[in-house]
């Protein structure tokens, strides 16, 4: 993937997608930008150079068949998707969303032909386990597994830890509390916190380097099993790669 890529973005409006949709739309990297979702960002003060290398769809993830994410025919896929317990209402709508709308999106998104390599590149959490007791954790690690086993050429995860400055439109007291906590952790290692710009751009590096390219500073590993395999690049290794290039 060498040449220009296409690029598909699920998860726009978030947090962290608001940044890496604003950098894949100046990155020289990527020459088509799709934006889909149950809302788009708004185009306002944008240059038309820019509006006009993306393409904005509102979808139904309850019809995913009527979306047109496979008509993309897109290089990369960046799913940064998600959501929390008390936001979706109860555990059950927030599995729907954290991850069914994730997987079921990440396959319609995957194309038919066999000779398109595409990568899929997710932003999951510190912690991420299957098997843990906790709703949270076990939801991101379950997504994690259940998107390297859909055929995707490469599959990179990337775990991060608390998100510094995420500009969210809900005030969430528990998250500015660890905030604090956190910051002070940070002077002492890079494995706590991160930035949400330079996750971002760590997150867009990665998508256009692909695993096999990673510098062996990032410390990305492998999980996962055979036939479904997929690489993990934690916090410490995306402040490395965010500021690469």
């Amino acid at each position: 993937m060498s040449k220009a890529q296409s690029a598909l973005i699920l998860g726009a409006t978030g947090a962290t997608g608001k940044h890496l949709l604003s950098q894949l739309l100046s990155s020289p990297h990527f020459s088509r930008v799709g934006e889909y979702g149950r809302k788009v960002s708004s185009l306002e003060g944008k240059e038309g150079a820019i509006k006009s290398k993306l393409e904005q769809k509102v979808i139904d993830f309850e019809k995913l068949g009527e979306s047109g994410l496979k008509d993309g025919k897109w290089d990369v896929v960046f799913i940064t998707l998600g959501t929390t317990k008390a936001k979706a209402g109860s555990a059950a709508a927030f599995e729907r969303i954290d991850r069914e709308y994730v997987v079921n999106a990440a396959k319609e998104a995957k194309s038919d032909d066999p000779a398109h390599e595409q990568r899929i590149v997710y932003v999951s959490s510190g912690g991420a386990n299957p098997s843990s007791p906790f709703l949270y954790p076990r939801s991101k690690g379950l997504t994690e597994q259940a998107l390297a086993s859909l055929g995707y050429a490469d599959t990179i995860v990337f775990q991060p830890g608390f998100l510094k400055n995420a500009e969210r439109p809900e005030n969430r007291i528990a998250e500015t509390a660890l905030g604090y906590v956190t910051g002070f952790m940070s002077h002492f290692s890079s494995s706590v916190e991160i930035g949400v710009p330079l996750l971002a751009k760590s997150i867009l590096n990665a998508g256009r380097l692909g695993s096999s390219s990673l510098s062996a500073s990032v410390g990305a590993r492998t999980a996962g099993k055979e036939g479904a395999l997929y690489t993990i690049i934690g916090n410490h290794g995306a402040t490395v790669l965010g500021r690469e290039g």
